[in-house]
């Protein structure tokens, strides 16, 4: 392997851990499609702060990005209390709109210039060691310092948060009347997903962000039963398939962040099969003889 090819390997496996660590608990709050609803809302975010300033891949942009994230959660949060739709409608009808606004604003605005539909939608993890920032008189690819600060962020927001997550995600109605502030640990959990979905949309664009974010959990999901154990296994699919997808899309000259998803699936597939929850073994428990 390259240099280059380890750096794009590092990247992905930092953010298939932040990411990852987040998946768990919303694969087990049954909030799945946030982190995708995010992602593509969070464009005009992106599309304003580069009319604005010029670039694309600055603390400004995170920021004004992930204000629109945390908008499109306010507004599906505001949608689904209000008993006026259900929830998969109200998530339904926030993301499209600001994401079609973002689309509008790239055509409009920006096409041609250093954003444009492609990376919007496949992200640019390929060219990630070519963009670079000097720290400590050394030239480091410029995401590999923000996804590993995102992915540092995001292990201490678990960490110092773990209690008042891990029981709302279980049962919030007795975190709440236990003081664990059930309510707004699960509002932070948003937030940091808007943010973390910023992060990611560099990388790997809007489409596979969710990828990212839900296939290694749901794999760990189908492994394990205890939620730190599934976080860990989660951390450790997603490095194995950011390894195995920067490898086979270089043999196939492809998509590194589609291969990466690929080889996610993969694993979910085989987990699904020959876990201790998956098809297999329910095939065989079947067909035992009762005593």
């Amino acid at each position: 392997m390259s240099p280059d090819d380890v750096m794009i390997v590092v990247i992905a496996g930092l953010l298939s851990t932040s990411c990852a660590l987040l998946g768990g608990f919303l694969v087990l709050r049954r909030q799945a499609l946030l982190p995708d609803a995010v992602s593509h809302a969070v464009l005009p975010g992106i599309v304003l702060i580069f009319l604005l300033t010029g670039e694309r891949a600055s603390a400004a942009t995170v920021l004004g990005a992930t204000a629109f994230g945390v908008a499109c959660v306010a507004g599906f949060e505001w949608l689904r209390r209000s008993g006026i739709v259900g929830s998969d409608a109200a998530l339904a009808l926030v993301f499209p709109a600001l994401f079609s606004l973002g689309i509008l604003g790239i055509t409009r605005f920006a096409s041609g210039a250093h954003i444009d539909l492609d990376s919007a939608i496949y992200g640019d993890l390929t060219f990630a060691p070519l963009r670079t920032m000097s720290l400590a008189g050394l030239d480091v690819p410029t995401s590999l310092v923000v996804t590993g600060c995102a992915t540092v962020a995001t292990i201490l927001f678990v960490v110092l948060l773990w209690r008042p997550l891990h029981a709302s995600t279980f049962d919030p109605e007795f975190a709440e009347l236990s003081g664990l502030r059930a309510r707004a640990a699960g509002r932070m959990l948003l937030v940091v997903v808007a943010g973390l979905a910023v992060v990611a949309f560099d990388s790997v664009g809007a489409i596979l962000v969710v990828t990212f974010f839900i296939v290694p959990a749901a794999t760990a999901r189908l492994l394990t039963q205890r939620l730190g154990t599934m976080l860990v296994v989660a951390v450790a699919a997603g490095w194995v398939s950011s390894l195995a997808g920067e490898r086979l899309a270089t043999a196939i000259d492809s998509s590194i962040p589609g291969t990466i998803g690929l080889a996610s699936a993969g694993l979910f597939v085989l987990a699904l099969l020959l876990g201790r929850r998956g098809l297999a073994w329910r095939a065989l428990r079947s067909r035992r003889p009762e005593s």
